[in-house]
């Protein structure tokens, strides 16, 4: 098998949206990592762990665990705030780099338009950009990927999201068409694929070597069918248990991994836990996502 798995810190509650994160130390987080049994971390909300390279690398280097990358969200269909996007990219990529990583993790700004959060899960074409906002978010994530690459040597990998303006499989499909495969790939997330309309086994399929990233969340097709029902927001979505441990819901991992496979993926997979609505602490539910996995060979 040349799939890793690695998990990230937003599987301890620690998530890149300000108010949300857990007080857990990150010592203890990346202690808990390598109990559970993996083998890399990303880095997860800038400042969570030690911004000196040195004293990151030293940690890491401790545990034996490898950083991957980082998710980086942005708002990139508004052209007024690429700059910004940039120095928030620069930023995190620059520790990247300096810690080897490879690639980095640009997202669309998941709660910057009211609309596409409310209507999370059953978007239509009808709420999608126009030509100009295509362009404008195109223009941003090819700012941010050409820099990553000839500034610090990172590949970007887009990762489209739920309440962002790139989360349904047409959406991620023009979004690929619009951008250099040289310098752009693919974090195929499989809880937001379907929970966007999408089979994440058919996006390997459809779009092979641009898949270059991949994450691991799976969905409860119960909550998903009540939240599409009832007309839940994103936010509300997730709170009630959208995403479930791995194993537990309708995503087709054993797909997955043999579609990656067939693609001869040689990259890593992380998985990202939602921690509501989860039984026990954090550290239990690494555990059983890591052993479901190896159940799958993984």
């Amino acid at each position: 098998m040349s799939i890793q798995i690695a998990t990230a810190p937003v599987s301890w509650g620690i998530l890149e949206f300000a108010g949300q994160s857990s007080q857990q130390p990150w010592q203890s987080v990346l202690d808990e990592i390598v109990a559970a049994g993996y083998e890399g971390t990303e880095l997860g909300p800038y400042g969570f762990l030690p911004t000196d390279a040195n004293a990151l690398q030293a940690a890491l280097s401790a545990r034996g665990l490898r950083l991957l990358s980082a998710f980086v969200p942005v708002r990139l269909a508004d052209r007024s705030a690429h700059e910004a996007g940039l120095i928030t990219a620069r930023k995190a990529g620059a520790l990247l780099a300096t810690c080897g990583c490879k690639h980095i993790v640009l997202s669309d700004d998941n709660a910057a338009d009211p609309r596409r959060l409310s209507q999370a899960g059953r978007i239509s074409p009808d709420d999608g950009l126009e030509e100009s906002g295509w362009r404008a978010l195109a223009d941003g994530v090819s700012l941010v990927a050409r820099q990553m690459n000839d500034e610090l040597g990172l590949e970007t990998v887009f990762h489209h999201h739920c309440a962002g303006f790139v989360e349904t499989p047409d959406e991620v499909a023009r979004l690929l068409d619009l951008s250099d495969p040289s310098l752009v790939g693919l974090c195929l997330d499989t809880g937001h694929y379907a929970y966007g309309g999408g089979d994440p086994v058919e996006c390997i399929r459809q779009h092979g070597a641009r898949v270059r990233y991949v994450h691991l969340k799976d969905v409860d097709p119960s909550v998903m069918a009540q939240a599409r029902r009832e007309g839940w927001d994103y936010f509300r979505a997730v709170a009630a248990g959208l995403f479930c441990e791995l194993g537990r819901g309708c995503i087709d991992f054993p797909g997955v991994i043999a579609a990656l496979n067939a693609l001869g993926y040689a990259g890593w997979a992380v998985v990202e836990q939602d921690m509501v609505g989860v039984a026990g602490t954090p550290l239990d539910s690494a555990r059983r996502n890591r052993e479901y996995l190896k159940g799958l060979g993984l």
